[in-house]
């Protein structure tokens, strides 16, 4: 399946860094992150890319073309006017989007296997899959309780002592669940999940390895320090 990168924020935790630079341009390790990710995806089996970009995403667009120096084929869909929010994106990104398809954040470094994500997503038969990770609020606030490996609640404000595990920052979806959007309005991902659980059609996939972002200052510190270990 394809991946939908999410890479059109403002990145207001990071300023002055994005001041003039979209987030997936930022320094890690010696070179933009999107190179990290790309390079990761691609050693991953995944061939296809689509960025959804907004905030100056024509700087993406000029760095890294179709992708062919990455071995991979980059498609771009822009917000235009508006930001339209991360399901609001995918929504107006669905021209360049097949039946199934991946979803992941312009911030996340993933260490996971694709494949076994997507068959697991296809073994599930459910509209929507989310990877998880147990997080016990180890590296963010964890908004998930899982209960015989299904999610029962998703939620960002509302915690219990069983909200234990965290979104890895990795989805699969149907794209029927974002044709049921209205065009050009703004909407987050979060509450199309949070209506696919209440639906029970969000299926959850567990990792085990932590997550890596660049979201926030800590989070970019940590992502630096990994990718430096990393043997090219």
């Amino acid at each position: 399946m394809p991946v939908a990168i999410l890479a059109g924020g403002l990145a207001t935790r990071l300023r002055p860094l994005t001041e003039q630079i979209p987030k997936s341009l930022v320094d890690v390790a010696g070179e933009p992150f999107l190179s990290h990710q790309l390079r990761r995806l691609a050693s991953n089996g995944v061939h296809r890319v689509i960025l959804l970009v907004g905030h100056l995403g024509e700087q993406i667009q000029m760095q890294y073309g179709d992708g062919r120096a990455f071995a991979l084929s980059i498609d771009y869909a822009f917000d235009g006017p508006s930001l339209l929010g991360t399901a609001g994106a995918i929504r107006h990104a669905l021209p360049h989007l097949p039946e199934r398809f991946f979803v992941m954040y312009g911030d996340s470094y993933l260490t996971c296997d694709f494949a076994a994500v997507e068959s697991a997503f296809v073994a599930a038969g459910r509209l929507g899959l989310m990877t998880v990770f147990r997080n016990d609020g180890r590296f963010d606030t964890s908004n998930i309780e899982l209960a015989e490996n299904a999610i029962v609640r998703y939620d960002k404000s509302i915690r219990t002592p069983a909200t234990r595990h965290i979104d890895y920052g990795l989805c699969a979806f149907h794209r029927s669940v974002f044709e049921a959007l209205p065009a050009d309005v703004p909407i987050d991902l979060a509450r199309v999940c949070q209506d696919l659980v209440q639906r029970q059609q969000l299926a959850a996939f567990e990792v085990h390895d932590r997550f890596y972002e660049i979201g926030s200052p800590d989070g970019l510190r940590d992502t630096d320090a990994f990718l430096r270990q990393r043997v090219p």
